[in-house]
């Protein structure tokens, strides 16, 4: 009998060091098993073929790739890792044979490829890289095949490891059913008594054996004719019409009809080859029941030649244009994204409000009565509440979910599905970007120099940028600055950078450092010193850019977590900061109190912002909490709320959570509290006030829109248990810095707004 063989090839481009924390010698290992663990379930690495040789130094390789026989792994050449976003070719095609679980035909078992990651440090001696190398693990990362991508794949496999360990490494994997080979000696079936139809007891096995491999057939010439086309490279399939791989000969001692049988069975893969569109004929398996068993075993043995060919021309063509094939594959991973996660992800949309209705608190003669029923339908919902139980619900259907899909699953998110952070994307629509046209200050500052600190004109900024013509080697200069929290630390914020960088390698970074152990005191002394930091560092990526070309323009984002988001707006007022606020492109807020603690209902948090304030004077939390100043109106958080601001940015993006004891729901999604209806206070009237002018800001009337979304990140934190940081609400608050799967949901979703 044909032995099926499931040939799964693994073509590793390159290794990317995106964060790693230590330098060090480190090497890829990889092994596939079945996920059923049936015992010698591994495959078995076939062959390994070097596409281009590594351009490392004796320096910075050792030794050689080796493949273990123990247990049936590839590992890579150990190379050595000295800094960050350092590139390591490897350019190597990986193949493993790995046999079905049922041997008459296609596994119902889905496969796991496995990657890990192996570290060790930097050695006097050399010769015990590879031992210590073997020691253990650093870190892994598994993606899981399912059943019907072994019948045919072509996918591009990104390897991030974990939040520790973030590198990049580009693969392409590739898998399909072929024909091993054919036993001579096992050709025999044996007969029994014919009912009419010819067929031996084993007839129903081989005809499912034969439906596969045509299957698999069928789905690697679609997808050869899908890269064809895509790299604009054809093909070359002459020989797939010879009689040899499509017919016999002579007729010899067969009979006629099994002959004919055979010409029907070729003549179907030709219709395949000949029109694209056209899927599996549904009439192959009538075709193939109606064949003797002789025929049967002859059949399947030209299928497997068929297939074993067609595998071989694809690799060719893989190895030819390699370099065009993985650019289609990650263009075509990337627009997949959003539809391969939105299990995940639950997109709702809204109007924004003209106004927070003033009559909510103004007297009740000016109350219509459709405005006392809105008024009182909103005061019995708690968005915060609405949103856990929406996430909840959604994570337990998650849960009862049968994920049925082809596409190779990364074990990060699809190995507990259920545990998976789940995005609630709230798009809110009509909010218009405010003209820049008229009597506006980016008018004034298209007609004259720059004012730059001081009011001096800032002509290195207009010199170096050519607003009307358009160059060859013009350049955009995109910098994106990271803000942390309350005595939180410049790499807070690394993840988030990280997986900015994975979409937009070019961007550059600025981990802000100027407040670093100084976030206790006054903000707006804080956000001078981020501005003055921001400043220093465009000028000096300007001066790097204006060297080697024209500066035609400035993408400037901010990404802020909790406080860090009050500074980066603090910093946004400073004088030195108004040439640059027309450049700003996106902000990512996460998790920001952008309208303070007047309505906080945690008093576990209150109680400790009370003792910071009493005990330590901490003046930060007394302007977070407006007792900075006995008259609200003088606070600094009301008063920054009128600067503006967030009207400058083509995209707004907020992260909130409603399991965020840490800060308000409210105040992360800029939108209105409950506790505040209905508050005639001037508490109520101030907080009414900030509200609207944040909200004027994103509402700027213009032709144009910006996009304005409100994410809802619900966590799974039960595996942390019942402890002070759950009770408290820290544990989220912590997540969003700890967590970027969440971050890949969004970014991926939506890669327009970060590039």
């Amino acid at each position: 009998m044909l032995d099926a063989v499931h040939e799964i090839s693994i073509y590793i481009h390159r290794f990317h060091n995106l964060d790693l924390f230590q330098q060090g010698w480190y090497q890829l290992k990889i092994n596939l098993r079945w996920e059923d663990g049936e015992s010698g379930s591994s495959a078995t690495p076939a062959r390994v073929v070097q596409y281009e040789v590594p351009e490392l130094g004796s320096d910075d390789a050792y030794g050689v790739w080796k493949i273990n026989d123990t247990d049936h792994s590839f590992s890579t050449q150990p190379f050595r890792i000295k800094y960050a976003r350092q590139d390591i070719l490897l350019s190597m095609m990986v193949s493993f044979n790995l046999y079905p679980t049922q041997l008459e035909g296609p596994s119902k078992s889905a496969v796991i490829l496995k990657f890990e990651l192996l570290y060790t440090p930097i050695l006097v001696n050399r010769d015990d890289i590879q031992a210590s190398l073997d020691a253990c693990p650093a870190a892994v990362h598994e993606f899981r095949l399912p059943p019907k991508a072994l019948l045919g794949i072509h996918a591009y496999c990104p390897i991030h490891f974990d939040v520790f360990h973030a590198v990049l490494v580009d693969t392409t994997i590739h898998a399909s059913l072929v024909g091993s080979r054919f036993h001579t000696s096992s050709l025999k079936v044996p007969r029994v008594h014919r009912d009419g139809k010819g067929k031996g007891p084993g007839a129903s096995k081989q005809v499912t054996l034969a439906r596969a491999l045509f299957e698999a057939q069928v789905v690697l010439l679609e997808e050869m004719r899908r890269l064809s086309k895509a790299i604009n490279k054809p093909i070359s399939v002459e020989d797939l019409t010879s009689n040899e791989l499509f017919g016999f000969t002579t007729k010899s001692n067969q009979d006629t009809s099994d002959h004919e049988l055979s010409r029907k069975l070729s003549s179907n893969l030709l219709k395949i080859l000949e029109k694209p569109s056209l899927e599996a004929d549904i009439g192959q398996t009538d075709v193939l029941r109606s064949m003797s068993d002789d025929m049967m075993l002859k059949s399947l043995d030209l299928i497997g030649k068929q297939m074993f060919y067609l595998w071989s021309a694809f690799l060719n063509f893989h190895r030819v244009n390699v370099k065009k094939i993985l650019e289609f594959l990650l263009n075509q991973w990337a627009i997949d994204r959003k539809a391969e996660w939105s299990i995940w992800m639950v997109y709702t949309k809204v109007e924004m409000p003209h106004q927070y209705v003033s009559n909510v608190i103004n007297d009740s003669s000016s109350t219509t009565t459709r405005g006392k029923a809105a008024y009182l339908r909103k005061l019995t919902v708690d968005p915060a509440q609405t949103a856990a139980m929406r996430a909840q619900l959604h994570r337990r259907s998650i849960a009862q979910m049968k994920i049925n899909s082809c596409s190779i699953q990364d074990m990060h998110m699809f190995g507990e599905p259920s545990r998976t952070p789940i995005v609630i994307v709230e798009r809110v629509v009509n909010s218009p970007v405010r003209s820049t046209s008229g009597n506006s200050y980016f008018s004034q500052l298209e007609q004259k120099d720059s004012i730059g600190i001081n009011g001096v004109a800032d002509t290195n900024l207009t010199d170096r940028l050519n607003i009307t013509k358009v160059r060859q080697n013009d350049r955009i200069l995109k910098v994106v600055v990271f803000v942390h929290g309350f005595q939180g630390h410049h790499l807070d914020l690394r993840l988030v950078r990280n997986q900015w960088l994975l979409l937009d390698p070019k961007v550059e970074f600025l981990m802000s450092e100027a407040n670093e152990d100084k976030t206790s005191g006054d903000l707006r002394e804080m956000g001078k010193r981020l501005a003055e930091e921001v400043v220093a560092f465009l000028k000096k990526k300007m001066d790097r850019v204006s060297r080697s070309g024209v500066l035609r323009t400035i993408k400037l984002s901010f990404v802020g977590h909790s406080i860090g988001n009050i500074i980066l707006r603090a910093a946004l007022t400073e004088n030195i900061m108004e040439p640059y606020l027309r450049f700003l492109h996106t902000y990512l807020s996460v998790s920001g109190p952008h309208l303070g603690y007047l309505y906080s209902s945690n008093s576990l948090f209150n109680g400790g912002l009370w003792l910071l304030k009493k005990l330590k004077g901490t003046q930060c939390i007394h302007q977070l909490t407006f007792t900075d100043d006995p008259d609200l109106r003088n606070t600094f958080l009301y008063n920054l709320c009128k600067q503006r601001t967030l009207e400058y940015f083509k995209s707004i993006v907020l992260f909130s959570s409603p399991q965020d004891g840490y800060v308000p729901y409210h105040s992360a999604r800029i939108e209105m509290s409950p506790a505040s209806f209905g508050d005639q206070s001037t508490k109520g009237k101030v907080f009414l006030e900030m509200l609207n002018e944040l909200l004027d800001q994103i509402r700027a009337p213009s032709s144009e829109h910006r996009t304005f979304m409100r994410c809802d990140v619900n966590f799974d934190i039960t595996l942390q248990g019942r402890n002070l940081n759950t009770i408290i609400g820290r544990a989220a608050h912590i997540e969003f810095l700890e967590s970027d799967i969440f971050l890949k949901f969004i970014m991926w979703s939506f890669p327009d707004l970060f590039r």
